[in-house]
């Protein structure tokens, strides 16, 4: 199943619509970092989100990274999208798996936690990158982010997210919804999307049931007399190499670097995004203490 988003606009353009469809991707998250079925929800959730947002928000090689440090058993989870819409993200313990709520129901909130903040940080390759901060409300991830829209970026702004986790730990379902209400928007607009958001059904339970993205668009946001204005693919990725693994490595120092040749002999690193594993032997610890201040 392709995962891919769709950019539309009301026909006041007043209102813009992000709608995605990111079953795969997170199904990809799910066998990278194994996780628990409430790991995949929370990060598979946040992955989405972010991807809208850097679609929305980013031009060429600028980028967003998206951090939730609630304090909950999942640790501290982190997103980064560019703007063709791809995402890398990770979590400390993606095992964890706080009892649902219900039967049917994964409590995201508790893999959060609700002790601590959210931050969007924008690196849109300026002197300074920009940095915004909101307290985590509910640490189910869309509410959270709508809140910092508000507060932080004063944007009226909608976001519905879901992940359908099967009994096999299998993504079922995934997607979201991301609805930006622009400055010149009535009063007469803000109603008629209330009204809209309060019958959608859950994302998930929609794409399981076979809606595209474009056909959610359609019935459920359909007075607005949108226009679909793009339609962007998008997926996983990540930008690690051995060379930014060995600038970083150089980066702890020469004291340190010789402690690991002695010690060990070689150093192992494991990218926390996409859990590729660079080895770097006795010689290469050598040169990079040669290299190292």
């Amino acid at each position: 199943m392709r995962n891919y988003v769709i950019r539309a606009i009301n026909k006041n353009k007043t209102i813009r619509f992000f709608i995605g469809q990111t079953t795969d991707m997170v199904q990809e998250i799910r066998n990278i970092h194994e996780s628990s079925a409430t790991g995949s929800a929370a990060m598979g959730r946040l992955a989405t989100i972010a991807s809208m947002m850097g679609l929305a928000s980013l031009q060429d090689d600028q980028s967003l990274t998206i951090s939730f440090d609630g304090k909950g058993p999942g640790g501290k989870l982190v997103a980064v999208a560019n703007a063709d819409g791809f995402v890398k993200v990770t979590a400390t313990n993606p095992q964890a798996d706080p009892e649902s709520k219900y039967p049917g129901k994964l409590d995201v909130g508790s893999f959060v936690g609700r002790d601590g903040n959210l931050s969007v940080v924008k690196d849109l390759k300026m002197k300074e990158p920009y940095v915004g901060l909101s307290e985590i409300v509910t640490g189910e991830i869309a509410e959270d982010m709508a809140n910092y829209f508000f507060y932080s970026e004063q944007t009226p702004t909608a976001i519905a997210l879901g992940v359908l986790v099967d009994k096999d730990l299998s993504i079922r379902a995934a997607g979201g919804i991301f609805i930006q209400v622009l400055p010149d928007a009535s009063e007469e607009d803000l109603i008629k999307l209330e009204d809209a958001i309060k019958g959608l059904k859950p994302v998930s339970e929609l794409i399981d049931g076979g809606l595209s993205p474009e056909e959610i668009l359609s019935r459920y946001f359909s007075e607005f007399e949108t226009e679909i204005i793009a339609t962007n693919e998008v997926g996983l990725y990540c930008d690690c190499s051995r060379e930014r693994i060995e600038t970083g490595l150089e980066s702890i120092g020469k004291i340190e670097l010789e402690n690991i040749l002695k010690e060990d002999g070689k150093a192992e690193v494991v990218c926390d995004f996409c859990k590729k594993t660079y080895i770097f032997n006795e010689d290469d610890l050598k040169n990079m203490i040669n290299n190292a201040k």
